[in-house]
């Protein structure tokens, strides 16, 4: 049974936010058969807590790396050190792979997190083996590597140890002030061209910030972060990302001349996407924090996904489509081009330097 001052999953919340968190309910994932519901009978009610407790469990990984091709994304190799994320962004489009393992993309999805055990190991396993070859590994796709329970599980960072050992290329996506802690091994990979990383902005307004990612670095910190990057010599850019309509749309030429006079190199920007559990739990967050143009936005959203409120499809979901989506689409190329951001041609991560671990010597026998 779950108890966190609301319903059960399946149910709804009391519409009231919880302090430090982005999602309003529990609901049950997809996957679950039965669906449990509560109702107000009058004699009692359950008094709303404050907060839910954070749990941090090991997640018992038998492989490290995933593989994707999809056409839409700049990597096909990427490393996830965390399941679930205390950063508690309203919108994360990662909340529904807490599904797959039995929780709520809800609230659980912020508050019952997992770390990659032996990750480190398992890393060094996989470059050894005789027919891996070198690409660019992200970190940061999917949940952020640099969440507040890396400064106690160290998972990222011994990852990173290990690439910088190997010589292997990677890239990061952070929105946490603690990739600033990794900048010795992060300027170690930059001066042979063995690094990018790139800083989500969505807002620059703390307020909003606070409101729609609890946990996550201030607007300040994030510029903050971009400019020590780069007066380090470490290439950084920033993701406006993402971009919600009659919500943040109006600050991407802001955040990108932030961007720029901070040090950013690139800049890109993605749309909101909703998929699965996550345009039910957005549209509460809207709802709760922003009543007045709650319809408005999902309204501007369905426009630029075909009449839905997500669209899955290569080529449009990080984009969208339409007459709004067009117009997104001519702002940022039009503020990036004045601002100098994209003007020069990326060559790709060094891949020539890689050097695979030593394999583990079995141990020899002692028969004779």
């Amino acid at each position: 049974m779950y108890s966190h001052g609301m319903a059960a999953p399946g149910g709804k919340a009391d519409q009231k936010p919880l302090k430090g968190h982005g999602a309003l309910s529990n609901p049950a994932g997809r996957f679950e058969r039965r669906r449990l519901e509560a109702v107000d009978d009058g004699w009692y009610r359950e008094e709303v807590p404050e907060t839910v407790p954070l749990s941090i469990e090991p997640d018992h990984a038998r492989s490290l790396i995933s593989t994707n091709d999809s056409p839409d994304i700049p990597f096909e190799q990427s490393i996830n050190p965390y399941r679930g994320c205390s950063h508690a962004c309203s919108y994360c489009y990662a909340r529904p792979s807490h599904s797959h393992v039995g929780l709520s993309p809800g609230l659980d999805f912020e508050t019952k997190l997992f770390y990659k055990r032996d990750a480190a190991r398992l890393l060094e396993r996989e470059l050894s083996r005789p027919g891996y070859v070198c690409k660019p590994i992200n970190m940061g796709s999917n949940t952020d590597p640099y969440q507040p329970i890396e400064r106690r599980m160290r998972v990222t960072r011994e990852l990173l140890e290990v690439l910088v050992r190997c010589r292997h290329p990677v890239t990061l996506i952070t929105k946490g002030a603690l990739v600033l802690r990794d900048l010795d091994l992060l300027g170690q990979l930059a001066r042979d061209n063995l690094v990018g990383v790139g800083i989500s902005i969505t807002t620059l307004d703390a307020g909003l910030k606070r409101a729609m990612e609890p946990q996550a670095a201030s607007p300040q910190a994030r510029l903050e972060i971009v400019r020590t990057l780069s007066q380090a010599g470490v290439p950084t850019g920033v993701l406006v990302a993402p971009v919600i309509p009659a919500l943040t749309d109006h600050e991407m030429e802001s955040i990108l001349e932030a961007a720029a006079g901070a040090g950013a190199r690139w800049a890109t920007y993605i749309l909101l996407r909703l998929p699965h559990e996550v345009k039910d739990l957005f549209k509460e967050w809207l709802a709760a924090h922003y009543p007045d143009r709650a319809e408005h936005v999902m309204s501007l959203v369905r426009q630029m996904r075909g009449g839905r409120d997500n669209d899955p499809r290569f080529g449009s979901r990080m984009r969208g489509a339409g007459l709004f989506a067009e117009l997104l689409r001519s702002r940022f190329h039009i503020a990036a081009r004045r601002l100098g951001l994209n003007t020069q041609r990326a060559a790709g991560l060094e891949l020539g330097l890689f050097r695979p671990p030593r394999a583990p010597v079995p141990q020899l026998s002692l028969d004779l």
